[in-house]
């Protein structure tokens, strides 16, 4: 039987500090101060937040409707309502609980329902599907509906992107104003954007420590600790928890602890996580010897651009580079940077049925990365939410054989 590895203890406050935070917005919701504005996970916080908005992130309730396996009863209500099961499961998930009156909140804080809304802001550097998303509840509750309209499939982020994310940005201010009764203010974006930064220069190091062998963090303890990064981010609770992880990080490396417990391969992780196995998958590698140590998906909170003397550039610039808006040149040259830093020894790409943007594995792109790594690839099929496309049995017996071959061109 493979031995468990130790408890991060940081995990404790983490969920002290998500708890006060569902908590704020459903009290924000029900009395009605401050305002409510939904964000996208990588839309514009940062000017919400400035503007004294309670923030809520509804694609972390959609990957809590999955990690709580919740997702697969309820995507059917949504499917019934018109939305095709093969769109973004992370929707059809979200708009089926709040159709069917449920939500995974109740069962962990007490919560009735997710909060409502006083205005909506999307990005769609991520997909299209956020804004149908975010329409839904706009229509529902007739309330105002902003939105950036982002460039994607990029090498390079020229001039021209960024000035238009830029006065797509400005365009929101007078909707904000409006909701909120706040006057926007340029130095309270500043030093929001200067938190975010900050945020992001901690959450890299949290990463950084799986470079080190053995790593005394996976891929999977990265998707639990991301969470003060997406939904916290622009706040001070966001750095002193990170810095509280940190410590505890280089007290574990300093002391040797291995969060796979005899680590003899080294993996990256490309794509969605599947919520509702992630302890299955984390075990069944853990016991195989792999641990994952670097991932495109964590590391999309890392907003290198941000720069809080010229906030609104920064922000267009720093949403406008994330992983998911490049071109498959870029994307091909950062995994294979992140994979040489951190000894990679094989690649596990994730094809998320329903979320074609976040999966790389559909045009060659393994082949030809297994060619320039001289590294193997296995691709395990399945989806974020929706468990119907997911087979443990099938990736077992892949991921078994995956080891395998790791032994074998270890040999």
């Amino acid at each position: 039987m493979t031995q468990a590895p130790p408890p991060i203890n940081a995990t404790k406050h983490m969920k002290k500090l998500m708890a006060d935070h569902f908590l704020g917005l459903d009290r924000a919701a029900r009395e009605g101060s401050p305002k409510v504005a939904w964000c996208t996970s990588v839309g514009p916080a940062e000017l919400l937040l400035s503007m004294g908005f309670a923030v809520y992130y509804p694609e972390n309730h959609g990957a809590l409707l999955g990690a709580t396996r919740m997702a697969t009863e309820v995507i059917p209500v949504a499917n019934a309502a018109g939305y095709s099961p093969d769109i973004c499961s992370y929707l059809t998930a979200d708009i089926g609980a709040f159709l069917k009156g449920v939500t995974p909140l109740t069962a962990a804080y007490g919560i009735k329902s997710i909060p409502k809304a006083d205005v909506l802001v999307f990005n769609t550097n991520q997909c299209r599907d956020v804004a149908d998303w975010f329409g839904f509840y706009a229509r529902h509750w007739n309330v105002p509906l902003a939105g950036v309209c982002s460039h994607r499939g990029l090498g390079e982020v020229k001039r021209h992107h960024i000035d238009d994310v830029v006065s797509q940005f400005k365009d929101m201010i007078p909707v904000l104003e409006k909701v909120s009764g706040v006057k926007f203010d340029i130095d309270r974006l500043r030093e929001t954007v200067r938190l975010s930064k900050e945020c992001t220069v901690r959450w890299r190091k949290v990463l950084e420590y799986a470079a080190l062998s053995p790593t005394p963090m996976t891929f999977f303890d990265h998707t639990i600790h991301m969470a003060p990064a997406v939904v916290l981010r622009g706040t001070q609770e966001a750095l002193d928890y990170y810095d509280l992880l940190l410590a505890e990080l280089e007290q574990r490396a300093a002391e040797g602890v291995a969060a796979a417990p005899g680590e003899r391969y080294r993996l990256y992780w490309d794509g969605m996580p599947v919520w509702g196995r992630l302890r299955m998958l984390s075990e069944t590698l853990g016991g195989l010897g792999a641990a994952v140590v670097a991932s495109t998906y964590c590391n999309s909170w890392i907003f290198e651009a941000f720069d809080a003397a010229d906030p609104f550039e920064s922000m267009a610039r720093a949403y406008l580079e994330l992983f998911i808006v490049r071109d498959d040149d870029y994307k091909e040259r950062y995994i294979r940077q992140w994979a040489r830093r951190f000894g990679v020894q094989g690649i596990i790409f994730h094809d998320a049925k329903t979320c074609p943007n976040n999966s790389n594995n559909r045009y060659a792109m393994p082949e030809r990365l297994a060619q320039d790594l001289g590294v193997p690839t296995l691709t395990i099929n399945g989806d974020l939410n929706d468990l119907r496309c997911f087979s443990d049995e099938q990736a077992r017996t892949n991921m078994e054989a995956f080891a395998e071959q790791l032994g074998e061109q270890a040999a």
